[in-house]
């Protein structure tokens, strides 16, 4: 798995503003009962695992991902917030160090779209849940963004970012294919939802926390990888850059969606 996003402190900070920002709209449905097993996959930095674990008391977690650095600031989160009820792993998704039939339920949150192979991956995470056990994924779109003023250089910004994860094995389009992924990996009774996150000046905490420091931050991102590939030219980067800060301005619109599935073994 490629993090096409990198791992530094700027990338961190852009996490966690994306995790306080969508804590309603991406969590308020999902909480697992008391004494069942929960499997966080690739939970990086801890952005999703504190919301995961306070909505969830009295079930027991354990959290994994790949990188250690990212352990060790996802178990300093956990630490600082008096979270009890969790445990931290480094593992890979395809190399789980887990017995089959483990867990009660598996949370995926932005992960397969990193992954070369995510149907492989949905397949394994089936192997490690327990009969009538549930699995929940949530991916992004980069396809589903639209705003206003439209700008045809903010899209080509964009599909920089989408051709460099292709080319780093993952997908910035996957929240399309989350139902068909669930359903050829063989659960059962899956369903997606989507969820729109819709912006405009009514709503200051999401023009900062979502348009800007979310979205606009993870394009603004990748401009130099985009310029040594040769996708664009620093003055065309920056001008789309330039046309999304101005979907943040009093008239300005932006909008884009999640989308959630939810399934079972």
């Amino acid at each position: 798995m490629t993090y096409v996003h990198g791992y530094d402190t700027r990338e961190n900070e852009r996490l966690r503003d994306q995790a306080g920002t969508l804590v309603d709209l991406l969590h308020s449905d999902t909480a697992y009962p008391a004494g069942s097993t929960v499997l966080e996959v690739g939970c990086g930095v801890g952005a999703q695992t504190v919301t995961l674990a306070r909505r969830s008391p009295d079930a027991r977690l354990t959290s994994i991902d790949v990188s250690a650095a990212s352990l060790a600031e996802a178990r300093q989160k956990i630490d600082g917030a008096g979270i009890t009820n969790l445990e931290f792993r480094q593992a890979d998704i395809f190399a789980l160090p887990f017995a089959a039939e483990s867990f009660d339920h598996v949370f995926v949150c932005f992960v397969l779209e990193h992954l070369a192979r995510p149907l492989d991956g949905l397949r394994i995470l089936k192997g490690v849940l327990r009969p009538g056990g549930t699995i929940t994924v949530i991916e992004g779109d980069h396809g589903s963004t639209y705003f206003y003023p439209d700008s045809s250089a903010a899209h080509a910004a964009i599909d920089c970012l989408v051709e460099l994860q292709r080319r780093a094995g993952g997908n910035a389009l996957i929240g399309r294919e989350v139902y068909p992924l669930l359903v050829e990996a063989g659960f059962d009774a899956a369903r997606v939802s989507p969820r729109m996150v819709y912006v405009d000046s009514s709503h200051p905490d999401l023009v900062d926390g979502f348009t800007r420091k979310t979205f606009t931050a993870m394009v603004k991102g990748v401009r130099e990888s985009a310029i040594d590939a040769g996708l664009t030219t620093a003055e065309k980067f920056d001008a789309g850059i330039r046309d999304l800060d101005r979907t943040t301005e009093a008239d300005g619109v932006f909008c884009y969606t999640f989308f959630k599935g939810v399934a079972r073994k």
